[in-house]
């Protein structure tokens, strides 16, 4: 700071030890050049703590950025971390899901076996006959599977066309029983006076064969729902089989299909399977497949509930049981496969429609043969079963079948 000192101050001391006197003006400029020295200094100051401010400002910036993109990282590694444990543990959840699941059907599998032995026992006190025989309370033979084909008096050259296609007979027949576990018997009763000529026809071709299935019921094309129950009731008193089947002998049948069909169902109880279909109910007598009982099912022009149609179906081990047990009590309408759905309609049944089991006969079930995906069975629909099948049996067998080694193939 500069002081102004009046030069008229009476000192005397000063006045000795002074020389010539500054002047006001210089000390002016003085003073002037002092505070423009002294402004420059502090703004340098300034610029200079100003600019280490900024770079602190940066520096704290920059790290705020870092710690934030570390925190979004983080905060995304926990995300995804978090994914994979719920993916996990979802993945646990299922996989526990799909045991409890198959662990019920396992028990169901068995209570249903249960029942199917206990249908045994009761029906093995009635006086069944096969092959002449009484049944026995012996031990039953096991099986996989029991094909009973629907035969009659009268067709024989159908039973020699189809023993001379698809159905092994003699050592082979018997030899498929004892390693594959398949049985397959023609199914008759009797004439109306037994022991007469048709049924002692029926004896020289079972002394040959070997390879019927004879029921205590009198022959008659209006008694297929009544044959049919009692096939079933029968067969479960000398074979324990997982399934039981009923075919037609004017169908041509793919055995090594059909026991692969059969084998993807072994694990579940109650099993229905055919080609279901729901065709109408005929209230006008006379024609073909007419139902007396056609007012039960509604009005004029209903159609029937969903059943499987009757040249070809299966059913498992328990429904069979089912049958059996309740034989007496279960109604028959006109028509045998329609008796079976409606037995089987009010129960906790799986109904399985798989067309594999009625595809045409050639140039449809050649053209899938030739694809790759052999049919179970063939027929005509117009006929019911192959038309004339006396007559093109073999060739159908020629054109759709599935080769003699694919039974023996077939994994159960």
């Amino acid at each position: 700071m500069c002081v102004m000192v009046s030069p008229m101050q009476p000192d005397v001391e000063s006045k000795k030890m002074r020389g010539k006197p500054v002047s006001g003006k210089a000390i002016v400029i003085l003073c002037i050049a002092s505070f423009l020295a002294g402004t420059l200094f502090t703004s340098q100051t300034w610029n200079s703590h100003n600019s280490d401010i900024k770079d602190q400002v940066s520096f704290i910036s920059n790290q705020a950025k870092t710690k934030k993109l570390q925190t979004t990282t983080l905060a995304m590694n926990l995300d995804h971390n978090k994914r994979m444990l719920v993916e996990e543990k979802n993945g646990d959840i299922i996989g526990e899901v799909a045991k409890t699941h198959q662990a019920i059907q396992s028990l169901d599998k068995k209570i249903s076996a249960l029942e199917m032995e206990l249908a045994v026992a009761r029906t093995n006190q009635a006086d069944i006959q096969s092959k002449g025989e009484k049944a026995s309370n012996q031990s039953l033979q096991k099986a996989f599977v029991v094909i009973g084909i629907n035969t009659a008096f009268s067709s024989k050259k159908r039973r020699e066309s189809v023993r001379e296609t698809w159905m092994p007979q003699g050592d082979k027949l018997k030899k498929l029983e004892q390693e594959k576990g398949i049985v397959i018997r023609f199914v008759i009763g009797h004439s109306a006076t037994r022991g007469g000529v048709l049924d002692k026809s029926i004896d020289v071709e079972e002394a040959e064969y070997k390879d019927f299935l004879r029921l205590n019921h009198v022959e008659g094309y209006h008694e297929l729902s009544t044959k049919t129950r009692l096939y079933f009731t029968t067969a479960l008193t000398l074979w324990n089989a997982e399934f039981y089947v009923k075919v037609d002998d004017d169908v041509h049948l793919n055995l090594g299909m059909l026991i692969t069909t059969l084998a993807r169902h072994r694990s579940k109880p109650r099993i229905y399977i055919g080609c279901m279909k729901s065709g109408p109910v005929l209230s006008q007598k006379g024609v073909k497949y007419h139902e007396p009982e056609y007012w039960k099912f509604g009005e004029e022009g209903n159609k029937y509930f969903r059943h499987a149609t009757g040249q070809l179906y299966a059913i498992s081990k328990d429904l069979a049981a089912y049958i059996s047990i309740n034989a007496p009590i279960l109604h028959r309408y006109a028509n045998e496969d329609v008796s079976l759905g409606s037995w089987l309609f009010g129960l906790e049944v799986e109904h399985v429609d798989d067309r594999s089991m009625c595809c045409g006969t050639p140039p449809d079930c050649e053209w899938k043969t030739k694809a790759g995906n052999v049919c179970v069975a063939a027929f005509d629909w117009s006929c019911s079963g192959i038309c004339k099948s006396v007559e093109r049996m073999k060739d159908v067998h020629n054109a759709c079948g599935e080769g003699e080694a694919a039974v023996w193939n077939a994994e159960l």
